[in-house]
């Protein structure tokens, strides 16, 4: 039975039993709620395995206020991202107990009250102008309850500081590897590691760079097998899909400790 079946078992007993009314059952079993500029996903999670993310650009610190108010009546974890420090600054104000991570410019359920995982993953970055994309891997994997272990500025360029750190990326399950320039680090990783490598190219080098473009097609060319690209920055998809990844080790080990 799948967590969604599983919520509406749940609810239909409870109205049965008189112990949830009819017109309360219908609200937890609303699809979406419709706030006018924007119809927030109420079912994400049971369908996704997280609830719906809110991407901060190009939205009023208003409107996202509003939204976050849709997802914690739902009893919904929070992630903003994107969001730079003065519209955090507004909706701290109407939600203080939310937490503000500047370098990632993320906006979030506290880390420290989510459970974390006993699988890990690594999240590496080339050099410290990749951190902003290396923290938003880090803080997406975060606030969706896997714990994760930093290896920062460990790039090509100086190659004897990633060795240093390679057993304990090892007994990582998955890393995400942000590197600008020519991307050559989720190269070199992926033929250390015996795990899911998820590469994010950044748009950090000089000209020829093209803004990541450049990284973007090294790391598509990999001959290193075993990784995957994402989308230049997107240090929020690396996170995201490393999270899925351990999140299915986890289910998987909680149903043979069961059995």
């Amino acid at each position: 039975m799948t967590e969604n079946e599983k919520t509406i078992e749940a609810l239909l007993t409870a109205v049965q039993s008189n112990t949830l009314s009819v017109e309360s059952a219908v609200e937890q079993l609303e699809h979406y709620k419709d706030i006018g500029f924007a119809k927030v996903d109420l079912h994400r999670k049971q369908r996704q395995g997280f609830p719906e993310v809110i991407y901060g650009e190009g939205k009023s610190a208003h409107q996202i206020a509003n939204i976050i108010q849709a997802l914690l009546s739902n009893s919904e974890r929070v992630l903003v991202t994107r969001i730079d420090q003065d519209k955090a600054n507004y909706v701290l104000t109407q939600y203080p107990q939310l937490e503000y991570h500047e370098t990632a410019k993320i906006l979030s359920t506290p880390i420290d009250s989510i459970p974390k995982s006993r699988y890990k993953a690594a999240i590496i970055c080339a050099g410290t102008s990749d951190l902003p994309i290396a923290e938003e891997a880090a803080l997406t994997a975060q606030v969706m309850g896997t714990e994760v272990e930093r290896f920062y500025d460990v790039g090509v360029s100086g190659i004897h500081r990633l060795f240093d750190h390679i057993e304990t990326i090892r007994k990582c399950k998955v890393s995400v590897v942000a590197a600008g320039m020519e991307g050559a680090l989720s190269s070199v990783i992926s033929g250390l590691v015996a795990h899911p490598i998820y590469a994010v190219p950044t748009s950090i080098g000089y000209g020829a760079n093209l803004n990541g473009v450049t990284t973007l097609l090294a790391m598509i060319n990999s001959c290193a097998p075993g990784t995957s690209v994402l989308n230049i920055d997107n240090g929020f998809g690396g996170g995201y899909n490393a999270a899925m990844l351990i999140h299915m080790l986890e289910q998987e080990q909680q149903t043979e400790e069961s059995l």
